[in-house]
């Protein structure tokens, strides 16, 4: 294998005293210079290492090293990268850094897509999510994500290229009503994805504070939270503080308990933990009722993915990657636009 490259043209070498063989410093002669350009091509455009150039030129290693950097230095090396033509328009590698040096994330994908919460948007973001989650996922790690329409799309749309070692749940899905939130189908699809074991969380969202302390002292109960906790990555949505939310849609939260998010200053939630504009947790009566992994574990987990985008999401998505909740972004052109607007105060 190579020697791994470094940013100033070297493999990794610190640079030394001149040695001989070596170009002046000063007003580099035209075979200065030519020798500038020769070690540069064949770094790169020939893919040679420092030592392979060495023997090439009769020079040491540090000389080679040199000799690319200060053709680097002296503009006579340029690098261009550029998409092709009919795939240009969708792939947003500018907006994709400036996110991630706005927010301070390790990866941001950009969707051309509308993100608008309809099956056509969430399948989009699921097909982006996938394949985010592939390369990330290591067969050691323990998968955990939380219930939602996204994370359902990532699941479907999953390929059997890579594995883990377990995939649980990571809040609790039952409620007082007859409704679908998907878990038990993406619990399925991943683990047969990953060829992981599956370990589902049997408990509701919200409860009684006694339940949810018996709840974590319980041996088989407490097995899922205690995984996901220590997950190595995370896969989650953000739900917006509405009407339209699932928790309220699903009968999970009622306009009282909506109300007073509002006026706590709530803005999303992730596993039905609520924060406000900058990812702080609010202190509101679900807290002690919550059966899910916590903010906290969130944010210390290594590789968080989060999947959302759109206008309804937008105030919630922004609070939760201010709250460091988040590593990785997966979202649409017109929020990625939006999350750069807002930290840089461009309203």
């Amino acid at each position: 294998m190579a020697p791994r490259k470094s940013a100033n043209g070297a493999d990794g070498e610190t640079p030394v005293a001149p040695a001989r063989g070596a170009a002046p410093r000063g007003g580099d002669s035209g075979q200065d210079l030519r020798l500038l350009v020769r070690a540069a091509t064949m770094y790169h455009l020939e893919g040679l290492t420092q030592a392979e150039i060495a023997g090439r030129l009769g020079v040491s290693r540090p000389t080679a090293g040199r000799l690319v950097a200060r053709a680097r230095a002296q503009g006579l090396v340029q690098v261009s990268v550029s998409a092709p033509a009919h795939l240009s328009a969708s792939i947003h590698t500018e907006l994709e850094r400036a996110v991630e040096e706005t927010l301070g994330l390790d990866e941001v994908l950009v969707i051309d897509e509308v993100a608008d919460g309809t099956t056509t948007g969430n399948a989009a973001l699921g097909r982006a999510g996938a394949s985010v989650l592939t390369r990330r996922i290591q067969p050691t790690d323990t998968f955990g994500f939380t219930w939602g329409p996204e994370q359902v799309a990532v699941a479907d749309a999953m390929a059997s290229s890579t594995s883990c070692q377990r995939v649980v749940q990571m809040d609790g899905s039952m409620t007082s009503v007859e409704y679908h939130t998907g878990v038990d189908h993406a619990l399925s699809r991943f683990s047969e994805r990953l060829h992981a074991r599956p370990l589902r969380l049997v408990a509701p969202l919200y409860v009684d504070p006694e339940t949810v302390t018996a709840v974590n002292r319980d041996s088989i109960l407490s097995q899922a939270l205690s995984a996901a906790r220590g997950a190595q990555v995370m896969l989650f949505g953000v739900g917006s503080v509405s009407t339209s939310t699932t928790l309220f849609e699903g009968s999970f939260i009622d306009a009282v308990v909506l109300d007073e998010l509002l006026d706590l200053g709530a803005v999303g939630e992730i596993g039905g933990r609520f924060y406000d504009a900058n990812g702080g947790a609010v202190p509101s009566s679900l807290v002690d009722r919550t059966v899910s992994v916590s903010l906290d574990a969130v944010r210390a987990c290594p590789t968080s993915i989060l999947v959302s985008g759109g206008t309804h999401r937008r105030e919630s998505i922004l609070g939760a990657l201010r709250g460091g909740y988040a590593t990785i972004l997966v979202t649409d052109v017109a929020t990625a636009e939006w999350l750069v607007m807002q930290e840089k105060g461009e309203q």
